[in-house]
């Protein structure tokens, strides 16, 4: 009896989770559109997650993007042409494989970036504020532990 308790209850809390992240999904997504900041419209999503991580990695080609940030190779390849004609990235030979290109962000791209995380690490700020440290500081770690294990997964597939 008690295995049947414990995996209905683990089972009502994986319910609660499933719901708890889709609804982070859909209000983080309203929270951004209906934000009066002009920051928060400065990129795009797709954008504004390509810009981080050549910021956070430096300057790599197309497939070790694509692979990083778990999309395909095309679905890439698009975004990065529309932020090198926004003149966000740039692109350079690749000095390993002089037919592919390394892309890196401008001073441009990293400047906008800026601006996006500094207006939402504000607009947390402002929501979190009534949260003790202890408290912002677990989130950020689970929030972390959950995105690796997302990654994980859809590494594994």
């Amino acid at each position: 009896m008690s295995d049947d308790v414990d995996a209905g209850a683990k089972e009502i809390t994986l319910g609660r989770i499933e719901t708890e992240v889709a609804l982070l999904m859909r209000l983080g997504e309203a929270t951004r559109r209906g934000t009066g900041s002009v920051e928060h419209r400065l990129l795009d999503r797709a954008a504004y997650v390509i810009l981080r991580h050549l910021d956070d990695a430096g300057p790599q080609n197309v497939s070790a993007l694509a692979a990083r940030l778990n999309l395909d190779g095309s679905t890439v390849t698009r975004q990065v042409s529309a932020l090198q004609r926004d003149g966000l990235i740039a692109r350079t030979p690749d000095p390993v494989d002089g037919r592919g290109t390394v892309i890196s962000a401008t001073p441009a791209g990293l400047q906008r970036m800026a601006a996006v995380q500094a207006a939402r690490t504000r607009l947390y700020g402002e929501m979190l504020a009534a949260w003790s440290d202890a408290d912002r500081d677990t989130l950020a770690e689970l929030l972390h532990r959950l995105n690796e294990a997302l990654d994980a997964r859809n590494r594994r597939r």
